[in-house]
């Protein structure tokens, strides 16, 4: 099974150094059409995976299928895989919008040029799918010593949904935040950005680049009183640091909500992976829509608390439907998240109804503005 994690951790980083050297050598600002292609992309590409699970698990290639599944007591096969596997990425999908409303207030908080967020959410992502890969692994050899965590992951799950149904989203100031603070009591940051450079040094000419190409280059009060040579941090730094963590935080719920699916460390981890890669394009693809989805955040909590409760009762349900009831499961999670955004559409057709002509035309400006620019 080696040359299956090599294989397929080979052919994600192929994928990342196509992105970033081919196709985004050049720092641009992302437009809509361009974020709808590459969100295509990878759908196509999860889904086209899910092919290659159901024949490998089907025909055990390099062992996969051949242990038992901790969360239902069943071995995998082709068909039960391929359910779980996309059950997974729905999930871990759905999860990750919530972490782009977040994005989006980092973003506009440090005033991150368009130009430079593609380059700031490559780098997050990178990031996030080694700290999460190492949370796979620690959950995955928890629960194979001590089956009786599955059941505290589904108590916390359904605490985080009811958490998430009941209190308010958190908009605090992030030069509050921890990490914050942290980064800038050790790391000297520079008063501006310096183009693309998440680091420069004090006197180098990168010190001197203007923050967008082609236009002037303002002062740096910081980097004139540091001393000559001097390494710094560029809020573009700052900003992928706080997005790092932000993604860590996220994930606390998300790897639980995986493992109530399946404990196969190969489906948690490619259904992970497949949904991460897919955060950027959605994130521009979304753009200015993010708050006409007011119930979305509803939905991901019910999703939460079915998954949690699947978790507690997972061999009732075995006991009942067999090991269908993951179809059921699937079916369960796309109906919520389903019922979220149409609930969410008609709600803002009804204020677009309601809004006097004026406001209706502001708010229409602002997104195109925002989606297009």
């Amino acid at each position: 099974m080696v040359w299956l994690w090599v294989g397929f951790i080979v052919f994600v980083l192929l994928m990342l150094a196509l992105d970033l050297g081919v196709f985004h050598r050049q720092a641009h600002v992302v437009t809509v059409k361009e974020a709808l292609v590459w969100s295509a992309v990878w759908v196509t590409l999860s889904l086209a995976f899910s092919v290659f699970v159901y024949y490998g698990y089907e025909n055990h290639w390099q062992g996969l299928g051949s242990s038992i599944d901790a969360v239902d007591g069943v071995i995998n096969d082709g068909t039960t895989a391929t359910v779980k596997y996309l059950t997974g990425y729905v999930v871990e999908k759905s999860l990750s919008i919530d972490n782009i409303f977040v994005i989006a207030m980092i973003f506009g908080f440090f005033a991150v040029p368009a130009i430079y967020q593609h380059r700031v959410l490559f780098w997050g992502i990178l990031g996030a799918l080694v700290m999460r890969g190492a949370m796979i692994a620690l959950g995955a050899t928890l629960i194979a010593r001590f089956h009786w965590i599955l059941y505290l992951f589904g108590v916390f799950l359904i605490v985080t949904g009811i958490k998430m149904l009941i209190l308010k989203t958190d908009h605090s100031d992030p030069n509050q935040n921890f990490i914050v603070r942290l980064t800038r009591r050790f790391f000297p940051i520079t008063s501006r950005f310096h183009g693309q450079h998440f680091v420069v040094r004090a006197g180098a000419p990168t010190s001197y680049e203007s923050e967008i190409p082609g236009t002037a280059a303002l002062p740096d009060e910081a980097v004139d009183q540091a001393r000559p040579g001097m390494l710094m941090l560029t809020p573009l730094a700052l900003t992928l640091i706080v997005v790092e963590f932000t993604d860590l935080i996220f994930a606390v719920d998300s790897i639980p909500a995986i493992f109530a699916i399946t404990a196969d460390p190969f489906l948690v981890f490619t259904s992970n992976v497949f949904a991460i890669l897919g955060l950027r394009s959605l994130y521009f693809a979304l753009g200015g829509m993010l708050n006409t989805f007011r119930y979305l955040k509803v939905s991901l909590a019910l999703v939460l608390m079915v998954v949690g409760v699947k978790m507690l009762i997972a061999e009732w349900l075995e006991g009942i439907l067999g090991t269908s009831f993951n179809f059921y499961l699937l079916g369960m999670v796309l109906l919520i998240l389903a019922a979220g955004v149409a609930g969410s559409l008609i709600a803002e057709r009804r204020l677009t109804l309601i809004r006097p002509p004026s406001v209706n035309r502001q708010k229409g400006a602002r997104t195109i503005l925002t989606r297009f620019f």
